[in-house]
């Protein structure tokens, strides 16, 4: 029966020079020459809009008006 070691054995490993180095050619290309830059594709240079933000300061202002009427009927 095989046992299920995850390392392989360096005798029958294709690639491997004697002693366990890797000949010029046999690894992949580095890291940094195998794609384009990371981040953003466009330049976020703006932020919010004034859209989103007066939309959120019309449910924030809605919200504590109906909290405050709440309050005021309650206490009566």
């Amino acid at each position: 029966m095989k046992s299920n070691d995850p390392d392989p054995d360096p005798r029958i490993t294709p690639g491997l020079e004697p002693g366990g180095g890797v000949p010029p050619g046999e690894t992949p290309p580095a890291e940094s020459s195998a794609g384009s830059g990371a981040g953003p594709r466009d330049d976020l240079t703006r932020g919010w809009t004034k859209g989103p933000l007066f939309i959120i300061g019309i449910v924030v202002v809605l919200c504590a008006a109906f909290f405050l009427a709440y309050a005021l009927i309650v206490a009566l």
